[in-house]
């Protein structure tokens, strides 16, 4: 969808504008945001991506929470059919890089593990909306993903990442909660088709 495009370029766009120092204090505040929220501190079993680039860097709450709780790393795992699967970390020193630089465990460390135990889903995205809806990088690796994985689905971004409506299609998997470095939102339930 030409709409989604566009949204997706500007938001692209401006994500990449910040610098270093604002992607981290901004994730600072994030992940503030994250380890107060009664899901997180409830959940025994997360899924979280492993930040790359400007996305909302992750890397310090993942690192935070290896051997308290139960760490489920997406991997890609098909680019012809564009899968991606959770495989548990047990350790920050098990990963490298892999497909498209981002970090994911070494060969050596694979336990891969099924989405119906997950209790929270922290997932990135350029785009959301007041409504759940997400614009990723728009190859459906996490719209596959998400319908497997079970629990609150929340969606990670900066503030200015958050738009009033995203046009959704009926592959589309929308987030329950929203978070970012300003606030914390539930998703409206209304879904428009």
């Amino acid at each position: 969808m030409q709409e989604k495009q566009k949204i997706r370029k500007k938001l692209l766009d401006l994500r990449n504008s910040l610098s270093t120092i604002e992607v981290l204090e901004r994730s600072n505040r994030v992940m503030a945001n994250i380890y107060g929220m009664e899901d997180f501190k409830k959940a025994n079993v997360v899924a979280v991506y492993i930040s790359f680039g400007t996305e909302v860097n992750t890397h310090g709450l993942i690192r935070s929470i290896i051997g308290k709780k139960e760490v489920l790393v997406p991997v890609v795992t098909n680019k012809e059919k564009k899968e991606i699967t959770l495989f548990e970390l047990r350790d920050w020193r098990e990963l490298s890089s892999g497909s498209y630089g981002i970090l994911e465990p070494k060969k050596e460390f694979i336990r891969r593990r099924g989405g119906d135990e997950v209790d929270i889903s922290l997932i990135p995205g350029i785009a959301f909306d007041v409504y759940g809806n997400r614009i990723g990088y728009g190859s459906g690796y996490y719209d596959r993903l998400l319908k497997k994985v079970a629990g609150v689905k929340v969606g990670i971004a900066y503030d200015f990442q958050v738009v009033d409506k995203i046009p959704n299609e009926e592959h589309d998997v929308r987030v329950d909660k929203i978070a970012t470095d300003k606030f914390v939102r539930e998703a409206f339930a209304s879904n428009f088709r």
